[in-house]
Parts: C-alpha cells; structure tokens; sequence
C-alpha cells in the first residue's frame, strides 16, 4: 500500500478526513524524523481527549461521583489503553521515524504509539474543532466506556496489588527502575514489580515512573490472580 493510500485509509478508521493533511503527517512524526514532529499536537490532544473521555464518563455514570469519575478516566487516558487505539488504527503501519528508532522498535513502542493517539486527536481538534474531535474520542473509547461499570476501577493498580498480597500476608511488592530511553525530557522509564516472597516479577514502562510502575503492578496482578485459581502455582 502507497503511502497516500494507508493515510486514506488510516483517515477512514479515524471518521475524519483532514482538510489540512499536513496536520496527519505531523500528527505521526515522531521526533527522531525531523523537526516538524508531533509533540505539540500531542500536548493539546491530551487536553482535548481527557475532556472527551470525561464527557462519555459524565453521560455513562450519572450516578457516579467525581472521584469514581477521575479514577476511571485516568485507567482510559492510560498509556496502555492509548496504545491498544494505536494498534486498532494501524498506527505503527503509518508512523514517521528516524531509519535508528525505526530499527529499534520504534514502531511498536507503546509510549510512542500512545504519544501518536494523542496527537491524533490534537490535529483533528485544530482540523476541524471540538466536535469531530470528540468524534474520534467516541470511537476509540465509546465502546469500553458502554460496556463497563465504574466500580470495575475503583483502584489503581498498586493499590489493588498491595491490598491483595496484604490480604494474603504476603510481602509487599518492590520497585526498581530497570532501564530509561530517550532524551531527559522525553524518556521511557522502564520499572519492575517484585513479590521476592514468591518469585515472581513483572516488568511495565512508560511516560514517567509513576506510569510505569502502575503497568507493573497491573502485570504482576494478573499474574497473580492467574495463579491464585484452582490448579495455578499458588493453590497447588
């Protein structure tokens, strides 16, 4: 497929066709390509997506309070979420980056295909405003935000994680910083979660620590959870 005709096609996916198609190629310029790159957009799509995002949330729970409302905005607007959309558009498909990040996985990374969704939505709000934006929103991430129920996120990860091992005796989780990407004001931090007690570690990266360690925990959970069942390692 031409380059023009995955941009078509990609704009299909999106329900949005750009009259301004040099804000889609900046939107999926990473800037490793060159200095047209989307980090800019990226700040205003994150703006853009969390007013989005908490709309749906508004309309969905009426019940709900405020802080139900933030803690499952912020399991939507994760990273790990972004990257999920990413992969449903066909994003590392269409990406633009340097023949190095290109070689180095740059394509699949999450941080960086996250970083892309956002931009995404940035270049379609200043394409064509808040309404085709929130458009977008609804496609990405109407679907889940339907098919969920508020309580299914009333805690973050390393909440459940400790509350789960605690609940059990078992020791509370380590982390540790395992490796860092990138230049100092865009790194990829890469953390692991560590039960010693059990042997058992996940590892989870991101935008920021905090980020990372939570992908970590949320591993390192399921994991658990998995084992936990009748005939995993834990009940054997």
């Amino acid at each position: 497929m031409t380059e023009s005709a995955a941009l078509q096609a990609l704009q299909r996916r999106l329900g949005h066709h750009f009259a301004r198609p040099t804000l889609l190629v900046q939107a999926l310029t990473h800037r490793s390509f060159g200095a047209e790159h989307n980090e800019r957009l990226e700040f205003l799509g994150d703006a853009v997506l969390s007013l989005g995002v908490s709309a749906l949330l508004y309309e969905r729970f009426s019940g709900s309070d405020e802080g139900d409302l933030t803690r499952v905005r912020a399991h939507l607007v994760r990273e790990d979420s972004l990257h999920r959309a990413a992969l449903s558009l066909g994003l590392p498909e269409v990406l633009r980056l340097s023949e190095g990040e290109g070689r180095g996985g740059g394509a699949q990374r999450p941080s960086i295909l996250a970083d892309a969704v956002e931009a995404l939505i940035g270049a379609v709000f200043l394409d064509g405003g808040y309404a085709p934006a929130q458009t977008v929103v609804q496609r990405l991430f109407g679907e889940v935000i339907q098919s969920t129920e508020a309580d299914s996120w009333a805690k973050d990860a390393k909440t459940e994680l400790q509350e789960w091992l605690q609940a059990r005796r078992i020791s509370v989780p380590a982390y540790r910083i395992t490796a860092t990407r990138g230049q100092a004001h865009a790194q990829t931090f890469e953390v692991e979660c560590a039960v010693p007690s059990l042997g058992l570690a996940e590892r989870g990266e991101g935008r920021s620590r905090r980020i990372a360690e939570q992908e970590a925990a949320r591993r390192l959970l399921e994991l658990l959870k998995a084992s936990d069942r009748p005939g995993g390692p834990l009940r054997s």
